[in-house]
């Protein structure tokens, strides 16, 4: 696989950007993905070095869109957690 492809987006939410400040950063990432090859695209495309990574299947939930009853899609997501002072720059809006 290719790197750029596992991650797919960052996961941008109220608990997220708490868990940021201590260097632990949430992907969504392919559904085929495992921690080492997280942990390696990080490193390729950001050029940090990972500590350690944790992967969560994430359900899906029901949900109603027009009286219509169906379900969000199933994701997979990823928390990397970087080494002490290091940062992604993406992620800080430089």
């Amino acid at each position: 696989m290719d790197y750029q492809s596992i991650l797919i987006e960052p996961v941008l939410s109220e608990k997220s950007n708490i868990m940021r400040e201590s260097g632990q950063y949430v992907f969504k990432v392919d559904s085929r993905a495992d921690k080492i090859i997280v942990m390696e695209a990080v490193k390729t495309l950001f050029k940090v070095n990972p500590v350690s990574c944790r992967i969560i299947n994430v359900a899906s939930k029901p949900k109603r869109l027009r009286g219509r009853p169906g379900r969000t899609a199933e994701w997979k997501k990823a928390i990397v957690k970087l080494q002490k002072g290091e940062t992604i720059r993406v992620f800080e809006g430089a």
